[in-house]
């Protein structure tokens, strides 16, 4: 196969633009959701800036090594269902201009060159969930462990750099999957400030000139599709080693005190890109998780008792399709207060993402953690369901109980959970009365909450569930519950 290397003697890229974005992470999701983003802003004339990369562990890898090599250029293949067509878009993203790895000491002096770019204004970030973590004395050395350690030794050198300008300090946009990101960064900065003695004047200045939004991200980006690589790069003419595939679905919630200047600053918006700025984005988090993620992993432990492998394979089976929109709209959108039809809407959308055959969501992927995810995702509308309506959430239930079922003795899954968590299951289970295996799990200290005294009647119903899982086969129990709610 005769394919053109892809670099920048072989791509022509129009203009130079300034470098205004320092990006931490050269990931598939951050250059398929927010370089992505920002070249289609470009190309529209919202923004004008070019995105320089930092390897977040200031270590060259793999991925470091071949954006070098493409001068930074590459792919991003969206596919997916819209409107209820298939659509499939490429496009070679133009907007990064430099990749560094300051491990390398030519790297390093071109990081701290741009670190103190009056140019500079945005810090976009996706460390992972261990990224944003706490380790004292991690701030002066020129290469600390953490990522709050480095965005403080960034800013007291850009700080005394612009001796205290107000004008110079930097937006944070921070995209890792907790919550509270940007927050959380924040806050540790200032005990990293206050700790290493930095001053008073400092720590103002970073309240005062900088500011820290949280974001919602969401986007599935499988990475790299080495299934058909080669098919893929006869497409795009191109010998590129760092495609990124994707699903056409995006979306980026932005939220804080200063969300307007945000907005005003990095108007993503106004490209069309789907980016919601908002004061606070707790509450549409809430939404977003009970239902997409609440779905997901209710579905998961029902879909694999049934031999399912994927999201796509969970929905082409009419009993769990039917049962993960029947739960959605009966038990979830009910218990969140929003307008019914905007609400429906927002869900349909969401929902039609299952339906995507371009995208291989795994459900043993999905289903790590399950039990804090569990309690994070669907007690809370078991719990709103008890309050506000006085009844079981009878379909999120279920999916407890399946969850129960696949982690149990006998089940041929192996889970990916917490160790202790898998044992204590195991100790407590009792074949001969499911109703009292509920009540002694949700009671053994396994989850935060203890579920059966917050919803009296859990354990008795979910066990009821169970006993129908383990003894007809999940087959049958989840059609005998869809007949008995029709």
């Amino acid at each position: 196969m005769n394919l053109k290397p892809l670099n920048r003697s072989t791509v022509d890229v129009e203009l130079q633009r300034p470098v205004r974005v320092l990006q931490f992470g050269e990931g598939n999701f951050l250059r398929a959701f927010v370089d992505w983003q920002i070249d289609i802003a470009n190309e529209k004339g919202v923004l004008d800036t070019s995105v320089a990369i930092v390897s977040p562990r200031f270590n060259e890898n793999h991925a470091t090594s071949i954006l070098k090599q493409q001068n930074c250029l590459f792919n991003v293949m969206l596919e997916g269902i819209e409107e209820g067509k298939p659509k499939r878009e490429i496009r070679m993203v133009k907007s990064v201009c430099d990749i560094m790895a300051p491990d390398n000491e030519d790297d390093r002096k071109r990081y701290e060159n741009l670190i103190l770019s009056p140019e500079l204004r945005f810090v976009i970030s996706n460390t992972t969930e261990a990224g944003i973590r706490y380790e004292k004395d991690d701030v002066m050395s020129w290469k600390p462990v953490t990522f709050p350690g480095k965005v403080t030794n960034l800013l007291w050198k850009r700080f005394n750099h612009f001796h205290g300008d107000k004008s110079k300090g930097l937006i944070f946009i921070c995209c890792e999957l907790i919550e509270d990101n940007a927050t959380t960064l924040h806050n540790y900065v200032i005990r990293h400030a206050e700790e290493a003695n930095l001053g008073s004047d400092f720590i103002n200045w970073i309240n005062e000139a900088c500011i820290f939004v949280d974001t919602l991200v969401d986007r599935i980006v499988p990475g790299f599709p080495k299934d058909n690589i080669d098919e893929v790069k006869a497409e795009l003419g191109f010998d590129d080693n760092v495609v990124v595939k994707g699903e056409l679905y995006h979306l980026w919630a932005i939220g804080g005190k200063d969300y307007e200047t945000v907005a005003r600053e990095f108007p993503l918006d106004k490209a069309g890109m789907h980016v919601l700025f908002m004061p606070s984005i707790k509450a549409f988090r809430d939404k977003k998780v009970r239902i997409l993620n609440g779905s997901h992993t209710g579905m998961v432990p029902v879909a694999l008792q049934l031999g399912c492998e994927t999201v796509m394979d969970a929905f082409n089976n009419k009993d769990v399709n039917r049962f993960i929109n029947k739960m959605v709209e009966t038990e979830v959108l009910p218990m969140i207060d929003e307008d019914p039809a905007e609400l429906k809407a927002f869900a349909d959308g969401i929902l039609e993402r299952f339906y995507n055959p371009y995208i291989k969501h795994y459900l043993k992927s999905i289903a790590l953690n399950s039990l804090s995810k569990w309690e994070a995702r669907n007690f809370p509308t078991v719990l709103d369901t008890y309050i506000k309506a006085g009844k079981l959430a009878e379909f999120e239930l279920f999916t407890f109980a399946a969850l129960l079922s696949l982690y149990g003795p006998g089940s041929s899954f192996s889970p990916e959970d917490d160790e202790a968590a898998l044992a204590k299951i195991k100790e407590l289970w009792n074949d001969k009365d499911f109703a009292d295996t509920v009540r002694k799990i949700v009671e053994s200290g396994i989850f935060v909450l203890n579920f059966e005294q917050l919803v009296p009647g859990f354990s008795a119903k979910a066990g009821e569930y169970l006993n129908n899982i383990r003894t007809s086969g999940m087959e049958k129990a989840l059609s005998d519950f869809l007949n008995a709610h029709a």
